[in-house]
């Protein structure tokens, strides 16, 4: 059991005044039995109220927009969170004909078993084919996280939230995002549910890749066990060191900050983590996110943050 105090700030800064702002969420704790919510404050800009719901996947999202002329914008989130070790995978060996009569009755698990349409389709059923263990769906996890790990490498800054899996497969390295997206990929070929994971990944003394930063990995269904995690980019199965955000399809059900501005500004955008012991010792990290694109020109117009907002996960 771990206790973490977390601190993570999002904030735009415009070359004009925007206005209009309307924005999307994604920032509080997951519900599940494997971690609990002490405390959490988010502050915005302008203290705006800020609506929450539930959205499809059980996320907690929440939504607010800012209507004066502003030229910054921060999302302030701090979580005081309690995480509980739970059973890994590997104690539970359920075979195939169970997990098939778990999906074929779910509409749910059908979804999260269905893998995307992708040119190199051919050569993610090869991978799939190569990592099956017959014996034990949890087995073919801990093959598949081996594979991306060993086949993978990890370099920032060479993929976007706009690679593709075709594109990762082709470069071979990526980030924690994109190895998610890989195996996502492969175990739907094999008719496993999985689905997404946004979070945070807490450091220690292994030296974690990713550690300290918004983190993704993925997370499958084995029956008798439920949804268990499983982390590609560390060749690990989820511990007391991964904090849960949301869950979804892919990235794009789970990004922490999304929405939209009037105004032809231009802007930069930082991201800034930082993770607290029991002991007192903090990691810190801050990114200056590139975007991918920029608007220009002195009409006014409405501007899409979508890609901007979704700050990468490492």
């Amino acid at each position: 059991m771990a206790i973490f105090k977390i601190h993570h700030i999002t904030k735009y800064t415009y070359d004009r005044p925007v206005r209009e702002s309307v924005n999307e969420v994604k920032i509080y704790p997951y519900e599940c039995e494997e971690q609990e919510t002490l405390h959490q404050d988010v502050n915005v800009t302008g203290q705006p109220i800020i609506e929450t719901y539930l959205d499809y996947w059980g996320n907690k999202s929440g939504t607010f927009n800012i209507i004066d002329a502003h030229k910054e914008m921060f999302v302030e989130n701090r979580v005081v969170i309690r995480v509980i070790p739970v059973e890994r995978g590997n104690d539970y060996v359920p075979q195939w004909d169970t997990l098939h009569r778990d999906v074929e009755n779910n509409l749910a698990l059908i979804e999260l078993a269905t893998p995307k349409a992708i040119a190199k389709q051919d050569e993610i059923a090869r991978i799939a084919e190569s990592v099956k263990y017959n014996k034990s769906t949890s087995a073919t996890l801990e093959l598949c996280s081996e594979y991306i790990y060993r086949n993978f490498k990890y370099i920032k800054g060479i993929t976007t939230v706009e690679t593709t899996v075709d594109e990762i497969l082709e470069q071979r390295a990526g980030v924690c995002q994109d190895f998610a997206h890989v195996m996502l990929q492969i175990l739907r070929s094999l008719r496993v549910p999985s689905r997404y994971v946004s979070g945070y990944i807490c450091p220690n003394k292994s030296g974690l890749r990713g550690e300290g930063a918004t983190h993704a990995w993925v997370e499958a269904w084995l029956p008798g066990a439920g949804w268990m995690g499983i982390d590609p980019t560390n060749n690990t199965w989820a511990t007391d060191k991964h904090v849960k955000l949301a869950v979804g399809r892919d990235f794009t059900d789970c990004t922490p900050v999304k929405g939209t501005f009037k105004g032809p500004a231009r802007q930069q955008l930082s991201v800034y983590v930082s993770i607290g012991y029991e002991d007192g010792h903090t990691f810190e990290e801050t990114n200056k996110v590139r975007l991918l694109a920029q608007p220009g020109g002195d009409q006014e117009e409405l501007i899409d943050e979508n890609f901007a907002a979704q700050q990468q996960q490492q």
